[in-house]
């Protein structure tokens, strides 16, 4: 049975800040209670609470030695290790408040943040992230020491002032302590609930992210609302994989796990996740929709290569769990024969799958960020695996908004958690209020004041309430489309169900004001690839893969299949494939993942005009930035495809 904290506990939290709760919570649970595990060289190393508290606090007096004060402001480049927790939780015993920026960033987008920010430290995860900084050092006046966690490869970086090592950090602040008894109590007994703790970047889809501020008040309300409807307790396991610049984490391991007394845990790289996921048997997840559209597709790929007996066994399994989701989901009764059914292909088909993803223990799994095909969620759900959508916002502390176990609906995001109130706008559009909504923008008062509207935070997404009381999401206010007839439709509900196609890793929908519906489509080139390599096309570059006719139709297919289950009006007419990814360091994508449609649709503007001017082919030239900051040209000629959808049904 899971262990839990009491409500007094819980309650006593209340009046307190993130660091002060992380010190009580050292002084208060065993060392059978594990607060952090971190995977290296293959095995695990963990930390107890009262190991916690002494990194936090060493870290914070590091910081102090310095010259880190109360309101200052710590930058931290970091993917996610334990070190993360550290500093951010070292910087907020002081009073400070941390931003997080993302290390996929490059050095000119680092720099520009933290200047807005003025900072004073910066915590880089490698040397790879201490180089961009050192690339823009003139540029970054107020920035006073630069410390690296990873020493690898930073023996030559040892004379240089500006940096530090962690460990170096560590030990002043350990001698600090030993000078000054006392000082890290004082400091963090000033701390109040209400202070600001944290900046995080907005994720920018219409031009520059606002940096919006969260209190401690704020993660510890949305910490206690997800403890009161989630399956977790002490020591339940977080599998920490989003990252740390992105709201999920932060709501989590600042918010959920800090006050649940969970386990954060670390994956070693990427690529380890999954085997990492079958070791520790993590009871729940939230991440990203891209994280489920990849994992659906490569399972699919792989069946689809798999043996024709596993593949028809599989195939048969897959119609079972479909047949039984699809009547739970319509209030049906389910037959006994199907419920039998059900059991024996979870035993031999489901629970091995998911096992081999990593995926066997899981109580809950949730996807945010980014609106989800049903199709993604249906495909999960039939195999065995409770994903359910949720919605939240980081100007909301995280996610507010979740289907319960028992009233899972694929087209909705589900019920508000407690003490969190949805409302819809006259205009349509969703508000929500409650404890875990953010103090403000920094430095951004207008933004401020107009992101609120009679106490409740506006969304900017476009929704409805359902007769069961779920919210429905139908799209950005801004991204909504009218085509030439005046029909209204949310590019974002055409794009989720194509990249449902295990082939299609990014679409992109036009047709404001135009008679029909046209698309920019990225190809999987992970999965379109091995497809090309099985029927011995030859390729060498994504350009090259993308622009190959059978390609062209293999992805014709694949729209002409979604086609048939979207409104005569919402049919795309004709689509380019792309002949580069789409990319953040290009400004296509945010960082997060998400489409910047604004300048998608500047970049590529002739692309999109002759899908309206009756054109076959366009020969283009473009640009592509890559990671160290040089640029290459792309030639090449695309060619228009179009669906067969009649003129006659989409067109006036």
């Amino acid at each position: 049975m899971t262990r839990r904290l009491t409500n007094e506990q819980l309650k006593a939290q209340q009046t307190m800040t993130l660091p002060q709760i992380l010190m009580h919570h050292a002084g208060t649970l065993t060392d059978d209670c594990i607060a952090i595990r971190e995977k290296s060289f293959g095995l695990w190393s963990r930390y107890t609470w009262g190991d916690y508290a002494d990194f936090t606090r060493r870290t914070a007096l590091g910081l102090y030695a310095l010259g880190f004060r109360r309101g200052g402001h710590l930058g931290i480049i970091m993917d996610n290790h334990a070190e993360w927790l550290f500093s951010e939780l070292g910087a907020q015993s002081l009073g400070g408040i941390s931003l997080n920026l993302f290390t996929s960033a490059v050095a000119s987008e680092l720099a520009g943040t933290l200047n807005r920010i003025k900072t004073a430290c910066v915590v880089a995860q490698d040397q790879e992230q201490v180089d961009k900084l050192i690339e823009q050092r003139e540029k970054l006046a107020h920035v006073q020491k630069v410390i690296y966690v990873d020493p690898t490869g930073m023996r030559l970086y040892e004379d240089d002032p500006w940096l530090i090592s962690f460990s170096a950090l560590l030990e002043m602040g350990e001698r600090l302590d030993a000078e000054q008894p006392g000082l890290f109590e004082r400091e963090l007994a000033q701390g109040r609930p209400d202070d600001v703790a944290i900046m995080i970047m907005t994720s920018g889809t219409t031009g520059v992210s606002k940096l919006a501020m969260l209190t401690h008040g704020n993660f510890i309300d949305m910490g206690h609302k997800w403890l009161e409807t989630a399956p977790v307790g002490i020591n339940s396991n977080w599998l920490s994989i989003s990252p740390p610049s992105w709201i999920v984490d932060q709501m989590w391991g600042m918010g959920v796990a800090l006050t649940g007394a969970m386990t954060m845990n670390f994956p070693e790289t990427p690529e380890t996740v999954t085997q990492d996921f079958r070791e520790l048997g993590p009871e729940i997840i939230i991440t990203s929709s891209r994280f489920w559209e990849d994992m659906a597709s490569s399972i699919r790929v792989k069946m689809e290569d798999a043996g024709r007996m596993n593949r028809l066994v599989y195939e048969a399994a897959l119609k079972i769990g479909q047949a039984v989701e699809d009547r739970i989901q319509g209030n049906m009764p389910v037959s006994f024969l199907l419920s039998v059914a059900r059991v024996v292909v979870s035993a031999v088909v489901y629970r091995p799958l998911l096992s081999r993803v990593g995926c066997s223990r899981l109580k809950s799994a949730y996807t945010g960020g980014h609106p989800i095909s049903p199709d993604v969620i249906r495909f999960f759900r039939s195999i065995g695996l409770n994903l359910k959508q949720c919605y939240g916002l980081t100007e909301a502390g995280g996610i507010f908004q979740v289907q319960p176990d028992n009233q899972v609906k694929a087209e909705t995001v589900g019920l508000p958690l407690p003490g969190t109130r949805t409302t819809i706008s006259k205009n349509g559009e969703v508000l929500v209020s409650g404890g875990s909504v953010f103090r403000g923008y920094y430095g951004d008062y207008e933004a401020t004041e107009e992101t609120f509207v009679d106490g409740s935070l506006k969304t900017g997404d476009a929704g409805y309430i359902d007769d069961d009381g779920h919210l429905v999401i139908i799209g950005r206010n801004e991204e909504i489309i009218r085509d030439k007839k005046g029909r209204v439709f949310s590019p974002d509900f055409i794009e989720t169900r194509l990249k449902f196609s295990p082939f299609i890793k990014e679409a992109v929908i036009f047709g404001e004001g135009r008679p029909y519906i046209t698309a920019l489509i990225n190809i999987d080139m992970a999965n379109v690839g091995s497809w090309a390599e099985d029927r011995m096309i030859p390729y060498t570059t994504y350009t090259d893969l993308s622009q190959q006719e059978r390609v062209e139709e293999l992805v014709l297919e694949e729209i002409r299949d979604v086609n048939q289950r979207l409104p005569e009006h919402m049919r795309i007419r004709k689509f380019i494939l792309l002949y580069k990814m789409l990319d953040a360091d290009d400004d296509e994508l945010t960082r997060t993942g998400k489409v910047r449609r604004r300048f998608v649709y500047g970049l590529y503007l002739k692309l999109i005009e002759a899908m309206y001017d009756n054109r076959k082919e366009l020969p283009v030239k473009g640009q592509v930035r890559y990671r160290d900051g040089q640029t290459g040209t792309i030639e090449t000629t695309v060619r228009i495809q179009d669906t067969g959808e009649s003129p006659g049904t989409t067109e006036e």
